[in-house]
Parts: structure tokens; sequence; C-alpha cells
């Protein structure tokens, strides 16, 4: 760990975090790995990062809580219902009820403030802006304003000349190709959940926007999807 270069990476559970977390292990960082406890609908995704980042060799697993749930605005933080989605939804339209106000600026910041308080001057985040519901977080120019702003507000940046770096790796990946790189870097998506709206048991819908464009990026890379979905059990 002394020898390896740092990184902190935001694991949500799902399928773009597990192949971030791959990549940061391939690219020899030693990783410290942070999910949210953030108010949202279900806690299977949290139960999948934590074995995720077991599996993929994540150095330390840390989970943090807070009550998005205060906020609202969001059918991820309420008893508002998950519409149904597509998997060729144009980015430009409408931005869907399922984003969760300001929350990738609110899980960066911690990120950041863990990364400091580690010595760690990379964070990793696994936003992409090609296959993706239009969440405005999400899209290159928001990730390079962070970047800008966490340089010029922490101590290892401006007094001890560390500069931060946001890594976002499948920023311009299709699902697809994000799937393929993951296989090939051995990431078993067989643990990762990435439905809005699961069974109480944990069985994805198939139906949310998270669903569609996960069945279609498999499709797509003529993988097998391993994830199992509601409509297997009928």
């Amino acid at each position: 760990m002394e020898d390896q270069p740092r990184a902190v990476v935001l694991l949500s559970g799902g399928l773009d975090s597990a192949t971030t977390l791959a990549i940061a292990r391939h690219q020899g960082f030693y990783c410290y790995t942070l999910s949210f406890d953030y108010g949202q609908r279900h806690y299977h995704e949290l139960a999948a990062s934590e074995k995720i980042s077991r599996v993929l060799g994540g150095g330390e697993h840390h989970v943090v809580r807070l009550d998005m749930r205060e906020i609202g605005g969001s059918a991820l933080t309420s008893d508002m219902a998950v519409p149904p989605g597509s998997s060729d939804r144009p980015a430009e339209m409408d931005i869907p009820v399922t984003y969760v106000p300001a929350r990738n600026t609110i899980f960066l910041s911690v990120a950041l403030a863990w990364a400091e308080a580690r010595r760690a001057g990379d964070i990793f985040i696994g936003v992409n802006a090609v296959d993706y519901s239009g969440y405005p977080d999400c899209r290159p120019e928001y990730l390079a304003a962070f970047e800008a702003m966490a340089n010029l507000a922490t101590k290892m940046s401006v007094r001890e000349n560390q500069p931060v770096r946001i890594n976002a790796p499948l920023l311009y990946l299709k699902k697809s190709e994000i799937i393929q790189k993951g296989m090939a870097l051995g990431v078993d998506y067989s643990l990762t959940h990435s439905c809005y709206d699961p069974t109480p048991g944990g069985l994805a819908c198939g139906r949310c926007d998270s669903c569609r464009l996960r069945q279609k990026g498999f499709a797509d890379a003529r993988v097998p999807d391993p994830t199992r979905y509601a409509a297997d059990q009928k």
C-alpha cells in the first residue's frame, strides 16, 4: 500500500461503478471504496457494493449515512412511483423523476473529504454521458467544474502541491463497451445491482430506466445478462 497511488472510488453496487473499481485496481491504485445509505428506496445496492469491494480488492470500504429523503424531489428518495424506462431514451429529453437533486455533488464532496484525509489524490466515479438517463451531473463539463473547485478548496492541493483528479473512465463509453471492458477485467456482474425499483427479495423490475439500459447493454455486448428479473419468476 505504501508504494501504491491511492484513490477513493464511489461504489454504488451497480454495473458502472463495479467496472470503475476494476479499472482503478487495474491501474495500480489502492482503493478506498465509498457507498452511501442516503434514504434510497432499497438497500440491495448497499449489500452489493460491500461484496463488489471485497471481491475486486477494495482496501477499505465505508458506508456514509445521509438522509436525502429530508430533501425529497426524486422517485428514489420518496414514495413517488418509478416510471417505466426506455433503453433508447434521448439524453436531451426531460430529466426523469429518478434524478436525485445534487446527488453527485454531495457524493463527490464527501469523497473529496475522505480522499484528503487518506492522502488520496484521485477520485473515481462511474458516470457515463452516452448510455444514461440524462442526469445533468453526469456530464463532462460538470466533472471538470467539480475538479477545478476541488483544487481550490483542499489543503493538499493549495498548500501541499497534490492536485485532485476526478477520474471518469466510462464517460464516453456505450453500456455494451463498459460491459466488455469489465468482462476483460474479470468483473462478475452477477454481484451487481442496478434496478431502481426491485422486489422486496431483490429481483430487478426489468422496467425502469436502469434495467432497460442494463438489458440493452448486455444484448449489444452479446454477453449473457446474469440479472434475476421479476419477470423470470412468472
